[in-house]
């Protein structure tokens, strides 16, 4: 069996992306039909959906099919090849879209409404409609589970129970056991999957220090912050709200007392009340059921995921920028929202290959852009379904 998988590799890994590039497709489609309604995720959404599935096809096969090595103008050659190869199926696709399937839309709408509710309701007849896979589907009624339990991935506790109480109350307790029991096992989770999705080579790669940040620099950042967040996504504002008004409590420099208070006396106060609280809606009826397994199970998968596309990302990422500007993919990890943890194990894998490769300063920018991230992203989901 080893020798098949070793002969047959770069064929069978090339299915495997080409199943993974079809489900992105899936799921960009739907998020497209949800946000934008049907019209539009048939015409330019299916564009722009084509293209992020183009992006993300020909990242994964460079790296784990073909595993090529070109630079600079040969790999701009090769990503030229590529794409013009899937220009044909880009055009044809939409082609099809816009006018078969909104055709289809003015004439067989309830049909295929019928049609996905028997699909759907025979797939969450099998697996339990109680869970959170259930949800996955907007026809099933269960939208709000399925993004309550679906936050877990950014491994930020206080975010999660902020919208597992606004959407999904019975739940609260699980997934919040859930998302702090992952932020724990981040030392075990994420070396593996760093290891198994980079190389050597990547994982020496060396950065340059980043640049002394002003003190105004500190004090416009939370207060733009908190005017975007406003603007962008209200919903989110007691997450990110709280966050930057701590944030420019501690870096106004006048606020001393405060800001320490909040750090140190005042937190612990709040997590104590917080633990009681949630404790308290784990009650046995809700909490010790086959559906808090399921719901941990899902939960990894979310927190897996989480890791795996910030590593990939910035894989991504590297193949546009020059050879001396190259970011250590190690840092992509830091992308979820427990901190300092994921930092410090970029940083702690990054030693263990290069013993002069520090890379926690740098692991620190994705690893606070993933606590805002989270919370922005938990405030869009709150604003679209509640």
């Amino acid at each position: 069996m080893v020798k098949f998988f070793k002969k047959h590799w770069e064929v069978l890994s090339y299915l495997i992306f080409g199943v993974l590039t079809t489900l992105l497709n899936i799921v960009l489609y739907a998020l497209f039909n949800k946000l934008f309604g049907y019209t539009a995720a048939n015409s330019w959404g299916n564009v722009l959906d084509n293209i992020l599935c183009i992006l993300f096809a020909y990242a994964t096969n460079r790296a784990f099919v073909f595993r090529s090595r070109t630079q600079g103008r040969e790999m701009a050659k090769e990503f030229g090849a590529f794409v013009t190869c899937r220009l044909g199926t880009l055009v044809l696709d939409a082609v099809i879209m816009m006018v078969g399937g909104n055709l289809l839309a003015a004439q067989g709408t309830a049909l295929m409404e019928g049609l996905m509710q028997g699909v759907l309701g025979a797939v969450a007849g099998w697996i339990d409609p109680a869970t959170a896979v259930s949800t996955i589907n907007t026809y099933a009624g269960g939208a709000d589970r399925s993004a309550a339990i679906a936050i877990i991935g950014g491994a930020d506790g206080p975010t999660a129970i902020f919208l597992s109480s606004k959407l999904s109350p019975n739940l609260m307790g699980a997934i919040a056991v859930c998302a702090y029991s992952y932020m724990a096992l981040v030392p075990v989770i994420q070396p593996p999957l760093m290891r198994l999705l980079t190389t050597k080579k990547e994982r020496v790669i060396k950065m340059k220090p980043a640049r002394q940040v002003s003190q105004t620099e500190k004090i416009l950042f939370p207060i733009i912050g908190l005017l975007l967040t406003t603007f962008i996504v209200p919903s989110g504002l007691p997450l990110l709200g709280m966050l930057f008004f701590g944030n420019l409590l501690k870096e106004s420099g006048k606020t001393t007392r405060l800001a320490k208070t909040a750090g140190s006396s005042l937190n612990d106060i709040v997590v104590m009340l917080l633990g009681l609280t949630v404790g308290c809606s784990t009650q046995a009826s809700e909490f010790l059921t086959l559906n808090t397994i399921k719901i941990f199970a899902l939960g990894a998968l979310a927190f897996v995921i989480a890791s795996a596309s910030g590593i990939l990302f910035v894989k991504l990422m590297n193949l546009f920028l020059p050879k001396g500007k190259k970011l250590n993919p190690l840092i992509g990890n830091a992308g979820v929202s427990a901190v300092p943890m994921s930092a410090r194990i970029s940083n702690n894998l990054g030693l263990e290959y290069d013993r002069h490769n520090f890379l926690l300063m740098h692991a620190m920018g994705p690893n606070v852009a993933g606590v805002i991230g989270s919370a922005v992203a938990a405030g869009a989901l709150l604003g679209f379904l509640n």
